[in-house]
C-alpha cells in the first residue's frame, strides 16, 4: 500500500512534467521554421521546403560533353514542380537554362545576382531561389524559379538587443504558462488523491465519536484502507453491542449479588442482636440453632467472596496451579460421594460409572475438584428433584468426564451464554442463590489445565457436559 501511494504520487509528478514539456514543444515548433534536406527532393508533395528543394537540386547538375547540364531526373523534378533553372558561371554568365521565361537575363552583375536572390521576382507567381555547386574546381551558381503564388520569401534583419528582450519576455511568459499548467494539473491529480483521504479522515473521526454505522465502497488505491475501516466499524459496532449486553448483565448480577449477600447478612445481624440483648434468655438449644444459622450464612457469604476472588484471578491469568499426579477415578467418585453426603442433596439420584479403576493425570486437585463440583451442582439446581444424573469417566486419547442429566435442557440462546461471567440461567430455583460465576469458573479452570468443555442440550430431554483433559 505504501509503495502504491508513492508510485501514484510520483506518477502524477511525471505526468505534470510530461504535459508541460509537450505543450512547450508544441509552442516552440509553432514558432520555429524547420528545414529538411532530402537526397531525392519532391517539392510538389510538400515533403521539403522550397529552399531545401533548391539546395538539394545541385545533385542533378552534372557535366556532359564538357558542358554543364542537368540530369533527366532533374528535368522531371522541375516539370513536376513547375520550376525552371538557370546556371551561371563565375562571371555571372548563363551556361545552361531549362524552361526559362523569356524575360530572364543572360548575364548578371554581382549586385543584380544579389537583388535577384533577395527581392526580385520574375512575375507575380514566380519566386526565385539561389544556390551553387563546385564542379571540376569551378564554382557555378544557379537560380531556380518556382511558379507558385503561395510561395514567397522575406529578408529578415534584426537587433540582438531586441532578440534578448524578446527572449526575456518569452521566458517569463513560458514560466507563467508552465506554472499555471502545472498548478491546474497538480490540482486535478491532488484532488483525486486527497478526496478519498478526506473521506477516511472523516470516517476515523466518526469512529472516534462512537458512530459505528460506517460503510464505504472499497475502490481505488485506498480500497484496502476502506475495507479495513469498514471491518473496524463493524467490529466496534458488534463490540459495543456486546459491551452494553455485558454491562447490563453485570448490573443485574451486582444487583442479585447485593440482594443475596444482604439476605444472609440481615439474618446474621438479627440473630447477633438478639443474642447480645440481656432481655432475652435463650436456652442452649436455641443458642446452638442460632449459631448454626449464623455459621451457614457466613459460609455462604464466604463462598461468594471466594468465587469473586477466584474469577478475578482466572480472568487476569494470575492463577498458580500446583499440579500432582492423582487418580482421576478416585477424585470424581469422591466428589459424587461428598455431594450425596450433603443433607441438601442426599435424596438426589446421582450415578457414578467407570470401567477403569486407575486413570492418572497431572492436575491441581483443588481447582479440578471445584470445576467438576460446579458442573454437577449446576445439573442439580437447574432441574427438578426427580432428575437423574450420570457422572462417567473414561480414558481414550484424552480423559473424558461426562455429566449427563435427563432434566429440562437449556435453550439455545442460553447455551451460548452459559459460560459467561455474571450469567444466571432462567431455570435456577428460588431457593438456590449464588455468585453466578460457577460455570465461568469451571470453564476457566479446565482451560488453564489445557482442556476444554463441550456442552450439548435439548430442551425437554436433558443436557450433556463433556470435560476433555
Amino acid at each position: 500500500m505504501k509503495w502504491l501511494l508513492t508510485g501514484r504520487y510520483l506518477l502524477s509528478i511525471v505526468l505534470v512534467v510530461i504535459v508541460v514539456l509537450f505543450i512547450n514543444i508544441l509552442i516552440v515548433l509553432g514558432m520555429l521554421v524547420t528545414y529538411t534536406v532530402s537526397p531525392n527532393p519532391s517539392f510538389q508533395n510538400r515533403e521539403i521546403s522550397a529552399e531545401a528543394f533548391t539546395t538539394g537540386f545541385r545533385d542533378y547538375i552534372e557535366i556532359a560533353n564538357n558542358q554543364v547540364t542537368i540530369s533527366e531526373q532533374g528535368k522531371k523534378e522541375l516539370e513536376v514542380n513547375k520550376s525552371w533553372i538557370q546556371i551561371l558561371d563565375e562571371n555571372g554568365k548563363e551556361v545552361y537554362g531549362y524552361r526559362l521565361p523569356e524575360e530572364v537575363k543572360k548575364k548578371y552583375t554581382p549586385l543584380e545576382a544579389i537583388q535577384m536572390h533577395k527581392y526580385k521576382e520574375i512575375n507575380g507567381e514566380t519566386t526565385v531561389f539561389v544556390s551553387g555547386k563546385e564542379i571540376n574546381r569551378k564554382n557555378y551558381s544557379f537560380f531556380i524559379g518556382i511558379e507558385d503564388r503561395n510561395i514567397g520569401k522575406y529578408v529578415l534583419s534584426y537587433d540582438y538587443r531586441d532578440i534578448f528582450q524578446v527572449i526575456k519576455v518569452g521566458s517569463l511568459i513560458f514560466i507563467i504558462i508552465d506554472g499555471f499548467i502545472a498548478l491546474v494539473i497538480g490540482y486535478l491529480f491532488s484532488k483525486r488523491l486527497t478526496k478519498p483521504l478526506n473521506l477516511l479522515i472523516d470516517g476515523i473521526k466518526r469512529l472516534a465519536n462512537k458512530e459505528y454505522n460506517i460503510n464505504y465502497e472499497p475502490k481505488g488505491i485506498y480500497k484496502d484502507i476502506f475495507y479495513n475501516v469498514n471491518y473496524l466499524s463493524n467490529e466496534l459496532r458488534v463490540n459495543e453491542i456486546e459491551r452494553k449486553k455485558l454491562d447490563k448483565m453485570k448490573e443485574e448480577w451486582i444487583s442479585n449479588i447485593s440482594h443475596d449477600i444482604k439476605t444472609p447478612l440481615a439474618s446474621i445481624l438479627g440473630y447477633a442482636e438478639m443474642m447480645k440483648d440481656p432481655d432475652y434468655q435463650f436456652t442452649l438449644e436455641e443458642m446452638m440453632e442460632y449459631a448454626e444459622i449464623i455459621e451457614s450464612k457466613s459460609l455462604y457469604m464466604n463462598e461468594v467472596i471466594e468465587d469473586l476472588n477466584l474469577t478475578t484471578r482466572l480472568k487476569n491469568k494470575e492463577l498458580n496451579l500446583i499440579k500432582e499426579t492423582i487418580n482421576m477415578v478416585t477424585l470424581v467418585r469422591n466428589i459424587v460421594i461428598d455431594i450425596l453426603n450433603d443433607a441438601k442433596y442426599s435424596n438426589r439420584h446421582i450415578e457414578f460409572q467407570c470401567d477403569q479403576e486407575m486413570i492418572p493425570l497431572d492436575v491441581d486437585e483443588i481447582f479440578i475438584r471445584r470445576a467438576i463440583s460446579n458442573l454437577i451442582y449446576n445439573a442439580m439446581v437447574h432441574n427438578d428433584h426427580q432428575v437423574n444424573i450420570v457422572v462417567r469417566i473414561e480414558k481414550k486419547e484424552q480423559v473424558h468426564i461426562i455429566i449427563q442429566d435427563d432434566g429440562k435442557g437449556i435453550k439455545k440462546e442460553e447455551l451460548d451464554k452459559i459460560f459467561d461471567r455474571y450469567y444466571r440461567g432462567t431455570n435456577t430455583g428460588e431457593l438456590h442463590k449464588g455468585s453466578g460465576l460457577g460455570m465461568a469458573i469451571a470453564n476457566d479452570v479446565i482451560r488453564v489445565h489445557g482442556g476444554e468443555i463441550k456442552i450439548n442440550s435439548v430442551v425437554g430431554h436433558g443436557t450433556t457436559i463433556e470435560i476433555l483433559l
